[in-house]
C-alpha cells in the first residue's frame, strides 16, 4: 500500500527539487527536508510508553517511543536520504543495502549489507529518493524479510505507477511514503517527469 504525501511544504520543496538549475548543495539540502517531513508522516504509528518525567514545576505523565528505529538507505543515493530521518529520530540505529544493476540481465544485484542484527524486531526505513521499476527496492525488502524482519516501511521522494505496482505484487503488506506519484517511465527507465538523477544530482557528479 501506499500514501501520497501532499502537504504544501513537501510539494513546495518538491517543485525546488526537480529544477534542473539547482544545485547539488541546493539539491542535497531539499532532498533532507522533504525527508524529514515524509518521516513525519511514515512514523506516526510508531509504539509509544507511558512515562513519568519532572518538570521544573511539577511531576508530568509523558509519551516516549519505545520501539527501535532501524533506518536502511540504499547505496549511494539513500545517503542523501539520511540526515533527514536522524534530524528527527536521532536514536535511529542505521543499516546499510549496496546494489548495482546487471546489464546482463537487467536485475539488482546485492554488493553490500549491514543491518543491525540486535535489532531485528524494531521498524526498518527503507529510504532511496526514486522507486522506479521497483527492482531495488524489492531486493531491499528480500533482503531483511530474509532475516526475518517484520515492520517494514519504505521512504522515496518521487515514484510511478510501474514501480508501485511491481512493489505491491511482491511485497502487498509494506507501506510506501513517497512526496509524489509520477506519470510513467520512459524507455530508459527514467521517472517522468521525476527529478533526472538523484545521486548524481546529490553528490554533483553530473
Amino acid at each position: 500500500m501506499h500514501y501520497e504525501v501532499k502537504h504544501p511544504c513537501i510539494q513546495d520543496k518538491l517543485a525546488e527539487v526537480r529544477e534542473v538549475g539547482t544545485t547539488h548543495q541546493k539539491f542535497r539540502r531539499l532532498v533532507t527536508e522533504i525527508t524529514m517531513l515524509l518521516s513525519f508522516k511514515a512514523l506516526e504509528n510508531l509504539s509509544l510508553e507511558d512515562i513519568v518525567i519532572e518538570t521544573p514545576i511539577t511531576k508530568a505523565n509523558c509519551k516516549r517511543i519505545c520501539e527501535e528505529i532501524v533506518v536502511v538507505p540504499i547505496l549511494r543515493a539513500g545517503i542523501g536520504m539520511l540526515d533527514g530521518v536522524l534530524s528527527l529520530v536521532p536514536s535511529a540505529r542505521v543499516g546499510f543495502l549496496g546494489m548495482f544493476r546487471n546489464e546482463e540481465t537487467a536485475e539488482p544485484e546485492s554488493y553490500y549489507e549491514n543491518i543491525p542484527e540486535k535489532y531485528l524486531n524494531g521498524m526498518h526505513l527503507i529510504i532511496d529518493p526514486m522507486l522506479a521499476t521497483g527492482g531495488s527496492t524489492i531486493a531491499a525488502i528480500d533482503a531483511l524479510k530474509e532475516k526475518n524482519i517484520k515492520k517494514i516501511i519504505v521512504i522515496c521522494i518521487v515514484t510511478c505507477p510501474e514501480g508501485l505496482k511491481a512493489v505491491a505484487a511482491k511485497h502487498p503488506g509494506v507501506k510506501i511514503y513517497t512526496a509524489s506519484i509520477d506519470s510513467h517511465l520512459n524507455d530508459d527507465n527514467y521517472i517522468v517527469p521525476g527529478l533526472g538523477d538523484a545521486g548524481d544530482r546529490l553528490y554533483g557528479t553530473y
